[in-house]
C-alpha cells in the first residue's frame, strides 16, 4: 500500500519490464511554481515479503525544473538469526521511461545513499548530470530483501524551479597510454568508487594503482556508467583507464570490460528471463568483454546462474583469497576440461581485487596480460585470447612455457602443436614468492608439487610430459597451508598452455 503526504492511497498495477515482473504504484503530482522556489512530496508505504524486484513511482514532472531531489528512509526491525532482514534499492529514470534497455535511465546508488540529486550542471555521484524535462519520471525502488515483518518506507521528493544550468560536456579517458610495445602490463579490472557503493574518489583509486605497480584498470560501478566522466583526469600516460560497468542482477554479477564511453547496460532481469544474451552481446557491440564476476560468492544474488556461454573470461580470484575462490578455480577447470573433451573454445580467467574502500587493496590481485602495447583494444585481445596469469601483487612474476624437441614452444594462453607422443619440457620461472609452492594442474588434476621455494622468492620448476598424457598444463603458485592436508592461499596462477595438435 503506498500513501502519499495528504493520506490518499496510491493506485497499484502489476506489469512487465521487459521480462522482470514489476510494481507501479501511484502517481506523485506537483503543480507548476514560481522561479526559485520549491516544492515536496512526501510518499509512504509498506512492501510485503515477496514482493516484485522493482517497484516503480512514477512523479509527474512539470515544465521549468531546475533540480529534482529524493531522499528515502526505510525500516530495519530485528530478525532471527538466520532471517534475511530488510535493504531498499534506490535509482530513478526520468521521462522516457523504464523500458528494458535503459533509455531512461538516469542513475543507480543501490543502498549505498539516502538521498540523490540531478540537474543540468551536475548529479549525485552514480546518477547522470543533465536536464530535468517535463514529464512522467519514475524513482525506482528495488526490494533486495525483505523482512517477515514487510519494508516501510518513505520517499521524500522535492522539486526546485528555476532556469537550468549550463549543460557539462563530458569528457572520457583516452583509449591508450604510453605502453612498452609487446609486454606483460598489470591491471585490475574491478574497482568500485564513490559513484556506486565504493568510499574512494576516482582520483584515490588512481593514485593506489599506480602504487601498486598497475598500468590499467577498469571502471566498474554497479548498475551504472556515470562514473565514465569522471576519469579523464586519472588516466595519463602511465596508466590506461577503461570504462565499463559491474552489472549487478538478482541471479549474479558480470563485469562489462572496456566498453565504449557512455554504454549503460541494463541489469533488470533473472536467469530465468532468458534475456542475458541480449545484453552480452550489447557489451560485446560497445567493444567491451563479458566477465563474469566472483561465481561462486556466496553474498545474496551474487552467485553466478546465466552459465558461461556468453562469457569472454571468468573472474576466478576476487579480492582476498577465500574458499569461494578455491571453488571457483576448481569449477573453472572443469570447463577446460570439458572444452578439450568438446574440441571447443576455452574460457581463459583472470582476478581482480573488486576494491571498494580502505583496507580493500587495490590490485590485489591483478592480471597480468601479454599485450601488443598499452591500448583498450590490445589489452583486451590479450585477455581474450588467454596470454594472462594472476598475481596477488606487482611483487610476482611468472614465466610459464612448453617445448618440444625441435625448438618448438609456446607460451601462456598459447598450443603447443607436437605429436601426442612428443617429448614436452614445461618450465616455470617465477620471482617474487618466498616459501610458496608449485603445483602443476593438467586435465587428469595436479601432477606435480614442488618442493617451497626458497626465502628470496625466485626459483626455477621443469616437469615432462606428452600430449597423449597431458592435454594442458596450467600452473598455481601457493603460500604455504596454514594447518591440514589443503593446499595454501594461492600467490598467483597462469592460464594454460595447451599440448597437441587441434
Amino acid at each position: 500500500m503506498c500513501e502519499d503526504s495528504h493520506g490518499g492511497l496510491g493506485r497499484r498495477a502489476l506489469f512487465m519490464t521487459g521480462a522482470a515482473a514489476a510494481l507501479t504504484l501511484g502517481s506523485v503530482s506537483f503543480a507548476a511554481a514560481a522561479d526559485g522556489g520549491q516544492e515536496s512530496r512526501t510518499v509512504r508505504g509498506t512492501l510485503p515479503p515477496g514482493s516484485p524486484d522493482f517497484v516503480y513511482v512514477p512523479v509527474e514532472v512539470p515544465a521549468g525544473v531546475r533540480e529534482l531531489k529524493v531522499a528515502y528512509t526505510y525500516d530495519r526491525p530485528s530478525v532471527p538469526a538466520g532471517t534475511l532482514g530488510n535493504a531498499l534499492d534506490i535509482g530513478v529514470f526520468d521521462e522516457r521511461g523504464t523500458e528494458l534497455g535503459g533509455r531512461g535511465f538516469r542513475g543507480w546508488s543501490g543502498g549505498a545513499r539516502t538521498e540523490f540529486f540531478l540537474r543540468t550542471d551536475d548529479a549525485t555521484p552514480g546518477y547522470l548530470p543533465g536536464p530535468v524535462r517535463e514529464g512522467t519520471w519514475h524513482i525506482a525502488l528495488g526490494p533486495y530483501t525483505v523482512a517477515p515483518q514487510g519494508l516501510s518506507y518513505e520517499i521524500t521528493i522535492t522539486l526546485t524551479y528555476g532556469e537550468p544550468g549550463e549543460a557539462v560536456e563530458p569528457v572520457y579517458p583516452p583509449e591508450r597510454a604510453k605502453g612498452r610495445g609487446r609486454a606483460w602490463y598489470r591491471g585490475d579490472c574491478h574497482l568500485h568508487s564513490w559513484h556506486s557503493d565504493g568510499r574512494r574518489t576516482p582520483a584515490e583509486i588512481g593514485e593506489l594503482a599506480r602504487a601498486a605497480g598497475l598500468d590499467f584498470i577498469n571502471s566498474s560501478e554497479h548498475n551504472t556508467h556515470a562514473a565514465h566522466a569522471h576519469w579523464a583526469d586519472v588516466a595519463g600516460d602511465d596508466l590506461l583507464v577503461m570504462l565499463g560497468e559491474e552489472v549487478t542482477t538478482r541471479n549474479g554479477h558480470v563485469v562489462a570490460l572496456g566498453t565504449d564511453p557512455g554504454t549503460f547496460v541494463d541489469w533488470r532481469y533473472r536467469a530465468r528471463d532468458n534475456r542475458f544474451g541480449r545484453f552480452a552481446r550489447q557489451i560485446r557491440r560497445a567493444g567491451g568483454l563479458v566477465v563474469p564476476a566472483h561465481p561462486h560468492a556466496t553474498c545474496i544474488g551474487c552467485n553466478w546462474k546465466f552459465g558461461f556461454g556468453e562469457a569472454d573470461a571468468v573472474e576466478a580470484w576476487n579480492g582476498p583469497y577465500t574458499p569461494d575462490d578455491e571453488v571457483a578455480l576448481a569449477d573453472w577447470d572443469s570447463m577446460l576440461v570439458a572444452s578439450v573433451r568438446d574440441g571447443r573454445d576455452w574460457i581463459p580467467a583472470m582476478g581482480s581485487s573488486d576494491a571498494h574502500r580502505s583496507p580493500d587493496a587495490v590490485g590485489s590481485p591483478q592480471t597480468v596480460v601479454l599485450a601488443d602495447d598499452l591500448t583498450r583494444e590490445a589489452i583486451q585481445e590479450g585477455i581474450r585470447a588467454g596470454r594472462s596469469y594472476v598475481a596477488e601483487s606487482a611483487r610476482v612474476t611468472l614465466s610459464f612455457r612448453a617445448s618440444g624437441g625441435r625448438g618448438e614452444h609456446a607460451g601462456i594462453g598459447e598450443r603447443l602443436a607436437v605429436g601426442r607422443d612428443t617429448p614436452v619440457t614445461v618450465r616455470l620461472e617465477v620471482t617474487g614468492a618466498p616459501r610458496c609452492t608449485v603445483r602443476l594442474v593438467t586435465d587428469q588434476g595436479v601432477v606435480h608439487t614442488s618442493a617451497p621455494l626458497p626465502v628470496t622468492g625466485s626459483g626455477v620448476v621443469e616437469w615432462r610430459t606428452t600430449p597423449s598424457y597431458a592435454a594442458y598444463v596450467r600452473a598455481e603458485l601457493r603460500h604455504e597451508a596454514a594447518a591440514g592436508p589443503l593446499p595454501g592461499p594461492l600467490a598467483a596462477f597462469a592460464n594454460p598452455v595447451f599440448l597437441g595438435r587441434d
